[in-house]
């Protein structure tokens, strides 16, 4: 039965699947995310180091117990030091999109046969004069990182793109006599010219009309007026729409998040008044609600990255090693990079399924007391099975968490051995 559901599936995705990682577009934006692979996962481990996973308003500072003295000295250590330990995350995670606009556009200009470390450098210099504003004689660095990665995507193509059509059209410097060192170099100084001069251009040209730079404009007609969250309908619609927009190379979560945890801090604070009072917990959308949808990171890809951890393909399973530690503590931009997820057809759809399960039955489960409705604000970046507990102190909230992780693995194997067969082919016939 499972044999004839997966040989369905890979007849219906497998093409889809294989026109898509053929496009040579396409092809370049999976090439240069994977060599920023190591920068993810580097920043992902000091994000949590910068973030230890303990609520200091629920451990009473005397406590005697070893561990917790350890864990209280590391917060208060991370609290004062937070510049510091966060650093390495700014220079690594923090500055992905600047990174990825030079490895997507030296990734196609190699299919061009155009000097690939040229057009990676003109890239870059126009993803910085599109996306980093200055302000205060300091570089804003707002879209240097993930919230920056669609349009480092765009411009990496688009740069590249120009840049061929200069070398079609035959722009160059010529003279036999001429040394080919100063030729190069003149002979670069032309598509960087160009390209400022389109793409630069028309950002100012944008910023003049609008007031607003092309990243930030991007960003306000994606962010939607969204005031439906408080009921799950509209939860479920918010959480998709974050996660359909990860799979285009745009961090969903950051777009989503003012409203979801907002919502989900204020909903929380009204059910601790009411445990306050001696009464019983209301607010279904709380702070948990949150938690689960992002439980392994955006898509709740737990389940995936277990799976990987023991898949056939190697690129697989080392991706899935790599993301096991971040990804139990919500950060998953290693997978869905790595992977990758984002433009991936087959593991896009329990991407974007995955979490209308784990959010409905969470809903289902608060509303019927299976488990406890949230009313701690618990600890970001904790463990996923140590914020179900700590969100109610209810061991029932920490088993569903660990149920919803087993949930994941289920919904995600059988678009996973797809996907798997899929690398094994590419693997074997190198």
């Amino acid at each position: 039965m499972e044999n004839k559901f997966l040989s369905k599936l890979e007849k219906v995705l497998l093409p889809i699947g294989d026109k898509i990682g053929n496009q040579k577009h396409l092809a370049a934006i999976s090439t240069g995310m994977m060599m920023t692979l190591s920068l993810i996962v580097v920043g992902s481990l000091f994000l949590i180091l910068a973030n230890p996973p303990i609520n200091v308003d629920l451990v009473n500072p005397e406590t005697q117990s070893i561990f917790l003295k350890f864990m209280l000295n590391w917060k208060k250590f991370a609290i004062e030091n937070y510049a510091i330990l966060t650093k390495p995350f700014n220079f690594t995670m923090g500055i992905v999109g600047l990174m990825t606009s030079f490895t997507i556009a030296y990734a196609l200009s190699g299919n061009y046969n155009l000097n690939k470390s040229t057009s990676g450098l003109i890239s870059m210099i126009i993803f910085l004069l599109v996306a980093a504003p200055i302000e205060n004689n300091s570089i804003v660095m707002t879209y240097l990182g993930a919230d920056g990665l669609f349009i480092a995507i765009i411009l990496s193509l688009l740069t590249v793109e120009i840049t061929m059509l200069i070398e079609k059209l035959d722009w160059k410097f010529k003279g036999e006599h001429i040394p080919p060192a100063v030729l190069s170099f003149m002979n670069a100084l032309i598509p960087l010219l160009v390209n400022i001069i389109i793409i630069y251009g028309l950002s100012i040209a944008i910023f003049v009309y609008t007031g607003k730079d092309i990243p930030s404009l991007i960003m306000m007609i994606l962010t939607p007026a969204l005031t439906i969250g408080n009921n799950i309908w509209g939860y479920v619609a918010i959480v998709v729409f974050g996660n359909l927009l990860w799979l285009f190379g745009i961090n969903g979560t950051s777009i989503i998040f003012p409203l979801v945890f907002s919502l989900g801090i204020a909903n929380t604070g009204v059910n601790a008044e009411l445990i306050k009072s001696g009464q019983e917990s209301q607010m279904l959308m709380n702070l948990q609600m949150f938690r689960v949808a992002i439980l392994g990171g955006a898509g709740n890809t737990i389940g995936l990255v277990i799976l990987m951890m023991r898949s056939r393909s190697q690129q697989l399973k080392s991706i899935g090693k790599l993301s096991f530690i971040p990804g139990i503590c919500g950060i998953n931009e290693p997978v869905i990079f790595g992977t990758p997820i984002i433009l991936n057809p087959i593991l896009a759809i329990p991407f974007l399924f995955m979490p209308i399960v784990s959010l409905s039955l969470t809903y289902v489960a608060q509303k019927i007391d299976l488990i406890s409705m949230g009313y701690i604000v618990d600890p970001s970046f904790a463990p996923f099975f140590i914020q179900g507990y700590l969100s109610s102190m209810d061991i029932r909230n920490l088993i569903f968490t660990i149920f919803i992780a087993v949930l994941s693995i289920i919904v995600y194997y059988p678009f996973f051995k797809i996907h798997e067969k899929h690398m094994l082919e590419i693997e074997n016939s190198i």
